[in-house]
């Protein structure tokens, strides 16, 4: 899965979690104590998923970091001194960027 797709299913999510909790609060005055407790446990459900889904998201993103970082770390033991020089440069160009504040 992309991260434009991604993101914009969170949103997608975010949106729908948000437009039912919107309407439990602008509804709450007019409705009866059985339609309220239909509102609540519409809320509850679409908040349960939208945690699930967050959830999911996040061990994506963590897996994909880590196969990264092993990548990353596996490119540096094969190659060590090209790893020296590319964390030369980010240090020079750290150190250069800094010292210009």
């Amino acid at each position: 899965m992309s991260k434009d797709s991604t993101t914009e299913n969170l949103r997608a999510e975010l949106k729908t979690l948000a437009d039912t909790l919107e309407e439990v609060l602008s509804s709450s005055t007019d409705k009866s104590k059985t339609e309220l407790e239909k509102l609540r446990a519409k809320a509850q459900s679409t908040l349960s998923d939208t945690r699930a889904r967050l959830g999911d998201s996040g061990e994506r993103l963590a897996q994909q970091t880590r196969e990264a970082a092993g990548r990353a770390d596996e490119y540096v033991r094969e190659n060590p001194w090209t790893g020296v020089g590319i964390g030369a440069a980010v240090g020079v160009v750290l150190g250069v960027l800094l010292t210009r504040r």
